[in-house]
């Protein structure tokens, strides 16, 4: 009996080519090492560094009040205390990104309406 190569279905073959490139997704993902955890760790911390940037420059340009650069850092420093609960049992759920994702949210549009709400920080 000859066993002579036949061309696959169309939809086999598209099946096929759909799970070869799934499986190097996989492969290239796992040999840099990065997991989706790390990436949204790194998502996070980034727009902390960001965020605490504004509030630098806002009481360098002195558009914060002492009390608001106060609050400002209480804010940020619970959402790193946040982050760091989250991230303890080794896996962040999507609710729990979400959440994160929240806050930031909220930290941002109080760094915003601080730093634009005509108080001043009065020069020395």
């Amino acid at each position: 009996m000859s066993h002579t190569s036949r061309p696959l279905a169309p939809s086999r073959l598209l099946a096929a080519s759909l799970l070869a490139l799934a499986s190097l997704g996989a492969t290239a993902a796992h040999a840099q090492g990065v997991t989706m955890g790390e990436r949204q760790a790194a998502r996070v911390d980034n727009r902390q560094d960001r965020q605490e940037a504004r509030i630098d420059q806002g009481v360098a340009s002195g558009e914060l009040t002492r009390r608001e650069t106060a609050r400002l850092d209480a804010q940020q420093a619970h959402i790193t205390r946040m982050e760091h609960r989250m991230e303890a049992d080794g896996k962040v759920t999507g609710k729990e990104a979400l959440r994160m994702e929240r806050a930031q949210d909220k930290a941002s549009r109080r760094i915003a309406h601080n730093k634009h709400d005509l108080q001043h920080r009065p020069v020395r």
